[in-house]
């Protein structure tokens, strides 16, 4: 009796120490995530850092205002449609790093979850038109 009251406690004693660390760590998984803002401060080009930020909210109402209504689009080379993109990867797909922003901050390279595709470096390239608006997207895997 005295070792199934033992088995018992020492059951109960390692099960409560699983769930403390799982919730802990939990925690700690996201009190990180909510201080580790991305860091735009790269993105210099204020319309491009608005389009990134609603991109990355997942407001894609908002990311569509800064394009034109025919926007075109390629990926990785290959034209895609602008507006089924948006519908299927805004909110879903995120960018995780930003390491570089050329071309006067319309090319921003970085870190990209894309869904069911993984993590990769890519590129997003914005065609800005005379009025500020964007006219064209590419975007494709970075080198």
């Amino acid at each position: 009796m005295k070792i199934i009251n033992l088995l018992l406690i020492t059951f109960f004693a390692i099960s409560f120490t699983a769930c403390g660390q799982s919730t802990t760590q939990r925690t700690e998984s996201k009190t990180i995530q909510k201080n580790n803002k991305m860091d735009t401060s790269k993105l210099t080009n204020e319309i491009v850092k608005k389009a990134f930020d609603a991109w990355q909210s997942g407001d894609s109402k908002t990311f569509l205002s800064f394009f034109i209504a025919d926007t075109t689009m390629t990926d990785d080379g290959n034209p895609r449609n602008f507006q089924d993109f948006v519908k299927e990867a805004c909110g879903k797909e995120v960018f995780l790093t930003i390491d570089t922003v050329g071309n006067e901050g319309k090319d921003i390279k970085g870190n990209f979850k894309a869904g069911n595709w993984g993590t990769f470096p890519v590129f997003f390239k914005f065609h800005q038109n005379a009025d500020g608006k964007f006219e064209k997207l590419d975007i494709g895997k970075a080198n």
